[in-house]
């Protein structure tokens, strides 16, 4: 069944134009075509190799079922990656907005309570230096060293002491403002990831028939070729053409006389869109007697009775 509905179709755009002209001077009050039905196209969104295709060609399928599965092992690692990105974000805002344990405040006291021990120590040697230093006992030299220890334990309690309070303090508002922008953006990740892997399993968009599957198994589709075709509708419709002279009689909406090859009771269908252009060539180059073989392509919709009728069938329409 692949590619026979395509071959069909371009055998009657080659031969449908020169059997139109040939025989539009004669009769203009009728147009001819086939069935048709809606096709929708699905493409790939990458490259990749197919690896499943569980559901043959001619089958009625439904919406969101899968026709064809493509190779998402890279796309599985990707998703799992995000998600661990995910769950570290999500890790570092919980720590901000809980604030430091017990323990650490516990750690943080421990060291201020040391860095003032020192402070009272180094005072305490400073101050001996000095007296005993104007008792000509202590070289200056060694009260100036035992002054920059006073200073190096003060500043090192001061450190002690805003590491403390920082701790008590928590997390400040940019900070959390910027953690819970890093858990966005890695759950927008997630959510990029999850798509690009659900893209690689092909679903049906629609209700209606698999007409083809253009790749095999085992090959490696490219990026936005198509990958499987569907026929939808509740009813195929009839794709004709319309002849020049009897263009303006017949408009959108206008009920008309469809007889189809093999059934002899004809079928009434209503015109749904006819085209503006002319199929073939344009209608200013030509003098009058060419432009009786213009063709317009119009479709007609057909009542729920010709549901079963199978595409490609010709079909000639009566023109009002």
């Amino acid at each position: 069944m692949q590619g026979i509905f395509p071959a069909l179709m371009l055998s009657l755009a080659i031969g449908l134009p020169s059997f139109l002209e040939s025989c539009s001077s004669e009769r203009s009050d009728i147009a001819l075509g086939v069935l048709a039905r809606e096709r929708v196209v699905l493409t790939a969104t990458a490259s990749a190799i197919v690896t499943e295709l569980p559901v043959p060609e001619g089958t009625e399928v439904s919406r969101g079922d899968v026709l064809v599965r493509l190779d998402d092992r890279v796309e599985r690692a990707n998703l799992q990656l995000a998600r661990a990105e995910l769950a570290s974000a999500l890790a570092n805002l919980e720590k901000l907005k809980a604030g430091a344990r017990q323990e650490e405040i516990a750690i943080a006291e421990a060291r201020v309570a040391g860095a003032r021990a020192a402070l009272q120590e180094a005072q305490a040697t400073f101050e001996r230096d000095l007296a005993l230093a104007r008792s000509n006992a202590r070289s200056q030299a060694s009260v100036d060293s035992a002054r920059a220890r006073r200073d190096a334990a003060r500043a090192e309690l001061r450190s002690a002491e805003e590491a403390l309070r920082e701790l008590r303090n928590g997390a400040r508002p940019e900070e959390i403002r910027m953690a819970k922008a890093a858990v966005a953006s890695a759950l927008a990740r997630v959510n990029v990831a999850r798509l690009h892997l659900d893209d690689l399993s092909i679903r049906a968009s629609r209700d209606g028939v698999l007409d083809s599957l253009p790749w095999n198994l085992g090959e490696r589709v490219t990026a936005g070729s198509p990958v499987a075709v569907l026929l939808t509708g509740d009813a195929p419709f009839a794709r004709v053409y319309v002849p020049e002279p009897a263009r303006v009689r017949i408009a959108a909406g206008q009920e008309v006389t469809v007889r189809v090859d093999g059934l002899e009771t004809p079928l009434r269908g209503t015109v749904r869109w006819i085209s503006a252009d002319p199929a073939f060539t344009p209608y200013y180059a030509l003098n009058q007697e060419d432009r009786s073989r213009l063709m317009y392509l119009a479709e007609i919709d057909l009542p729920e009775s010709a549901a079963d009728l199978p595409v490609g069938v010709p079909v000639q329409v009566d023109m009002p």
